[in-house]
């Protein structure tokens, strides 16, 4: 069994995404592929949880304008 990776950020944290971030079909009420992030939006840490199957933590971000979205790691950097 392979230790889960440690998460570099945490809840309450303000962040800024580091690309924009497009529906994956994880949001219903939004086109596929719809832009739901744009590069340089802040936001901030609101859950932190872990994807078991990749080994990864996610963060859960409210951002002003978009609501929360999923974000990975390499997606988001502090503010």
């Amino acid at each position: 069994m392979i230790d889960p990776r440690e998460a570099k950020y945490q809840w309450g944290q303000r962040i800024v995404s580091t690309v924009d971030m497009f529906n994956d079909g994880s949001y219903p009420e939004r086109e596929a592929g719809a832009l739901l992030v744009s590069s340089g939006t802040p936001g901030e840490i609101v859950n932190v949880g872990y994807h078991e199957e990749l080994n990864l933590p996610v963060y859960m971000v409210e951002f002003q304008h978009s609501g929360v979205v999923g974000c990975l790691e390499e997606e988001i950097a502090l503010a």
